[in-house]
């Protein structure tokens, strides 16, 4: 019998996949289902996008990329730094991704060894705590509380951490929750730190730009006092759905870039030629396609939680980012997993069970709202008859 290290053990997984795996083995079967598990937008990569990456690949850009990345593509998500935060970086300081996810892996396997901690957001990302775990770290939940909006309690984080914290992770906006932390809080949080140096931050600010009702998201680079041990993770998959091309970047302080880039060298070589041209055409070119996504996810947003209100036991605060709702099905009766399965197999919708996003979760179930308002409807409509004819789990 073959026998792996038992680190290999520790690792969880996303369960949107498994979900959406499902719902798809469901649909070919012949069964209606209505998808609103995955985070993927339902709309087309714009076309210049596209066009971009065709282009490059007809010029001949077949071959190997530094393993940082292009430096057009890096001065491109410089320029978009600037524009967004106000803040300038150095393309030096930038690293060109195969998505979001290589960014966690490798701040987190940096700072995780057994004898530390890592804290990280409960519910949140189910990658974080994967990672920390696979590490031999112990994996710390900084609680994410509805009656906070979803948003981090700086006091509470702060008093979280130990002197064998390493690396603390940050979201917001946030998933699964749609969560945005009031830039008081993170000032609070930022101010803190500052009796903590021995704390790295990784900012996952993949949902940068989606945000609703005035809000605006603050990024962790606009505090100059924490740029020498802060990692950002940002990435082209949600703002121009570019889910299947796997792009992604982040920022890292100079005493960690050459570590990243010697393990991107290790693990993923380069990040393909052509996506980065189309990469680089979807921060440089129109926007006007992203922001009628925008107007599309906040109609779709108060849709969803104006219907989800309208269910006798379920109960939505309204998200003020990224295009997750959260609601709240204690009152049901239902455990929150069990009640996401029987909705996929039962009624036809996809969705995932709250503890899938941390212990945290238990209670809630996670809807993404980046599916068509006819959809979304049918999916309501299928949660409240399922409900009113089962009334317990």
């Amino acid at each position: 019998m073959l026998q792996t290290i038992s680190a290999f053990d520790r690792i969880g997984e996303e369960n949107a996949f498994a979900v959406l795996a499902r719902a798809t083995e469901l649909s070919q079967s012949g069964k209606d289902v209505v998808n609103l598990g995955i985070g993927q937008p339902d709309f087309r990569t714009p076309e210049h996008i596209v066009e971009a990456a065709v282009k490059a690949l007809r010029d001949g850009h077949h071959g190997y990329t530094p393993a940082t990345g292009l430096l057009a593509t890096r001065e491109a998500v410089a320029r978009r730094t600037l524009t967004t935060t106000g803040v300038e970086i150095s393309p030096e300081s930038l690293m060109i991704m195969p998505g979001g996810k290589p960014t966690m892996y490798a701040a987190i396997l940096m700072f995780g060894e057994p004898g530390t901690e890592i804290l990280y957001p409960d519910p949140g990302f189910p990658i974080y705590k994967s990672m920390i775990d696979y590490t031999g770290a112990k994996s710390v939940p900084v609680p994410i509380r509805e009656e906070n909006g979803f948003a981090f309690s700086a006091e509470e984080t702060l008093a979280l951490i130990t002197p064998q914290t390493r690396l603390l992770i940050l979201n917001s906006p946030a998933n699964p929750t749609g969560g945005v932390t009031p830039r008081a809080q993170i000032e609070k949080l930022v101010a803190g730190l500052a009796a903590h140096p021995h704390v790295a931050i990784l900012s996952d600010e993949i949902y940068d730009v989606m945000t609703y009702d005035g809000e605006t998201a603050t990024s962790l680079l606009q505090f100059p006092e924490i740029r020498d041990r802060l990692i950002v993770l940002n990435g082209w998959s949600k703002t121009w759905a570019m889910t299947g091309w796997r792009m992604g970047w982040s920022i890292w302080p100079d005493s960690l870039y050459g570590k990243v880039r010697k393990l991107a060298v290790n693990c993923w070589s380069c990040v393909n030629a052509p996506s980065q041209y189309a990469g680089i055409a979807a921060i440089d070119g129109p926007q006007d396609e992203v922001e009628t996504m925008m107007r599309a996810f906040d109609r779709r947003r108060k849709l969803v939680v104006e219907g989800l209100n309208e269910i006798d036991g379920i109960s939505c605060i309204t998200p003020k980012g990224a295009f997750y709702a959260f609601p709240n099905i204690a009152q049901t009766g239902w455990q929150a997993k069990k009640l996401a399965s029987a909705l996929l197999e039962e009624a036809g919708v996809a969705l995932i069970g709250g503890p899938d996003f941390g212990t945290l979760g238990e209670g809630y179930i996670r809807l993404s709202y980046a599916n068509s308002e006819e959809n979304i409807l049918r999916a309501l409509e299928r949660i409240s008859t399922f409900l009113k004819g089962r009334n317990t789990n």
